[in-house]
């Protein structure tokens, strides 16, 4: 799977899904401009010592990324979808982008994409959910529906055995 972040915002949330890419095998996709520097401590903190494991690329703009990967299926994380994340086939080299923490993937992207835009149900109150909780819910979802491949199907506990 491949997660593209467009223009994020806060480095604490790339730090937080660069973890959860990291422990999913997921590659991570940023297009800038970044409202961060990646060196910044608040990444590092937040990935925690997982950073230098994260498959991660950075592009200059959602054009560049078209270029690179032309023939790249993307789902369009949007309060403004007409369809649930769960209720589309997720493929597993699919791509799910996720706009920046203030606004969002542009409308101007969107309109191109109108049948994989999908949204999380929330309240109509409710503007927006953070910004790496929203791309571990979809993701999950994703690998769910590739039964988890090549992922740990089972725990052990660290200082004692189970019953």
């Amino acid at each position: 799977m491949n997660i593209i972040l467009h223009q994020p915002e806060i480095p604490a949330n790339t730090g937080n899904i660069g973890r959860t890419c990291v422990a999913t095998g997921t590659s991570l996709h940023l297009i800038e401009p970044l409202g961060f520097r990646l060196n910044e401590k608040e990444i590092k903190r937040a990935g925690m010592d997982y950073w230098d494991k994260l498959d991660v690329t950075r592009y200059v703009n959602f054009e560049e990324f078209k270029e690179r990967h032309p023939d790249a299926k993307i789902w369009m994380a949007t309060t403004k979808a007409k369809h649930v994340y769960t209720d589309v086939a997720f493929g597993p080299d699919d791509f799910i982008m996720f706009g920046k923490e203030s606004a969002g993937i542009p409308e101007e992207i969107l309109v191109d994409y109108e049948e994989t835009c999908i949204r999380i149900p929330m309240l109509s109150d409710i503007r927006s959910l953070n910004l790496s909780n929203s791309v571990a819910i979809v993701l999950y979802e994703a690998l769910r529906q590739q039964n988890f491949a090549s992922m740990q199907m089972t725990g052990e506990l660290h200082r004692l055995q189970w019953k």
